[in-house]
């Protein structure tokens, strides 16, 4: 959520510096400098949710580069996978075979357990 202290600064202090794919806008101040560096920020688009910067705008946002990186840096390599939001705690969360949201049974066991069980031949026993 948005305060108006956020909203005062950029809209009268501040420059925008790019869009990334999720609509999130990014933004960096005209003149203030806060311990030596360019206050910088982000404006969500929807929810106030973190997971949602991609890495390149992550790397800018934090001082890492001082440019975000260019299109062609961010574009995907055909193995990557392209960037998500955290879906923990939502309906697209992964639940694995046998939670109680999927199918609610697990499978049989394989028989690969062998439980322990004290005996009298044991160290802590023979005194």
């Amino acid at each position: 959520m948005i305060t108006i202290g956020t909203l005062f600064s950029t809209l009268f202090r501040s420059e925008l510096v790019g869009t990334d794919e999720f609509g999130n806008n990014y933004y960096r101040a005209k003149r203030a400098r806060r311990y030596g560096r360019q206050r910088r920020w982000v404006i969500y688009k929807g929810k106030d949710e973190a997971t949602k910067v991609p890495p390149e705008w992550h790397a800018w946002l934090h001082h890492t580069v001082e440019e975000p990186l260019t299109e062609e840096a961010a574009t995907a390599q055909p193995w990557q996978k392209g960037h998500e939001p955290n879906l923990s705690g939502t309906n697209e969360a992964y639940r694995p075979q046998g939670h109680e949201f999927k199918s609610g049974r697990h499978g049989p066991a394989t028989g690969d357990y062998e439980a322990w069980s004290p005996d009298e031949s044991s160290p802590s026993q023979a005194n």
